[in-house]
């Protein structure tokens, strides 16, 4: 049994002062005040650790490129150092072959209790042309029912996500996936507001990086962005809060109308997290590192560099959150979202012993997934 005793806790809905928080395999065993006499692992900050459910590759590895149980390994490996504990590797649109191959690798990466991987996101090929951003266009098509089928099966514990432009598919298609238990998201879609909310009231619950790749709202064309913004339905978005993608002004407007509660943090990121690369090839195409972005050699962004830390920080200096809600919006949110709620999210007895350190700073000091060690920085010590 592990035992960190906690100077500052942060247990998913409250902040409280002197915890012992006891692990027990893979499972927080209690959560106590602290007394004089106890003993164990001195932690001045714990929280939830993050889940990322749209991150498409780190440390050089691409999903795409290789859907592999190393590049899973090596995106865990890397995005723990920014607090990340739990992912959706996500798959730009490609050919059948690679979804199939992406397919094949998660379900044992599953079936095998690698640590850190929940599921599978297919960010496409369903999408609309004229909203692709770096996709390329040449493989974006229709779906083929027999064929997505084929990638839907995924072991009970399994999350799966598809994005997806509403009117480019067939009018029963998200119906049929979410019976599917697929998790539905509205994205690179030029949707008129009218059908991304018949998609709503078809079973989507998500939007794909809010206001990116989707059409805006206007004052009489709400489009997909409108449709994103209401309240009252089972929908969230994800907010890609590194300054570049969405203007500070503008997630805060978002979060006015959406509320903080039904917004989680995403990272979008590509292969350049967790490398000194400064240019890469993505899809075939030569990827540009500067600044905290990535884009095509024509500017088109193309993912991202973020890190869930950094989105957490931004989240506070760039929107002026308060930290309980930028750290929900990195953990119980897309808990929520993806229906692992009673998992992720929370410092309970019971929850996953899945949990991050921080500095005064939000700066990531320890990640601890299933209870194991992931990362340390160097400067700690245990």
């Amino acid at each position: 049994m592990t035992r960190f005793l906690v100077n500052t806790l942060f247990d998913g809905e409250r902040w409280l002062k002197h915890q012992v928080v006891e692990i027990e395999g893979q499972r927080i065993k209690s959560v106590s005040p602290r007394a004089d006499h106890d003993n164990g692992i001195e932690v001045d900050k714990l929280v939830p650790g993050f889940i990322d459910v749209h991150v498409n590759g780190g440390g050089g590895a691409l999903f795409n490129h290789e859907p592999s149980l190393a590049s899973l390994n090596t995106m865990i490996q890397v995005h723990a150092q920014y607090g990340t504990v739990a992912m959706m590797p996500t798959l730009i649109s490609d050919d059948f072959s690679i979804m199939s191959a992406a397919h094949k690798v998660i379900n044992r990466a599953i079936e095998g209790d690698m640590p850190g991987i929940l599921g599978i996101h297919y960010e496409g090929p369903y999408l609309n042309p004229v909203r692709k951003g770096v996709h390329d266009e040449g493989k974006l098509r229709s779906p083929t029912e027999d064929k997505v089928a084929s990638l839907l099966s995924l072991p009970e514990s399994g999350k799966l996500m598809v994005t997806l432009a509403p009117e480019q598919v067939p009018a029963d298609f998200v119906s049929w996936l979410v019976a599917q238990d697929a998790i539905v998201c509205i994205g690179h879609s030029a949707a008129t507001y009218e059908e991304a909310m018949a998609a709503v009231n078809s079973g989507a619950r998500g939007f794909t990086h809010l206001f990116n790749a989707m059409s805006g709202l206007t004052s009489r064309e709400p489009g997909v962005v409108g449709a994103a913004l209401q309240t009252g339905h089972d929908t969230w978005c994800g907010l890609i809060a590194d300054g570049h993608h969405v203007h500070p002004a503008v997630m805060k407007v978002a979060l006015a109308a959406k509320g903080s509660e039904r917004v989680m943090l995403v990272t979008d990121a590509i292969q350049s997290v967790g490398s000194d690369a400064s240019e890469m090839a993505l899809l075939g195409k030569k990827v540009i590192r500067h600044q905290g972005k990535v884009t095509t050699e024509d500017g088109t962004l193309a993912g991202s560099d973020l890190d869930m830390a950094s989105a957490v920080r931004n989240a506070v200096k760039l929107i002026g959150l308060d930290e309980a809600s930028a750290l929900q919006m990195a953990s119980l949110r897309p808990a929520e979202f993806l229906g692992l709620d009673k998992e992720f999210g929370r410092i309970q007895a019971g929850y996953r012993a899945s949990l991050v350190a921080l500095d005064d700073d939000l700066f990531v000091q320890q990640t601890w997934i299933d209870g194991e060690i992931a990362y340390q920085a160097e400067t700690v010590q245990v």
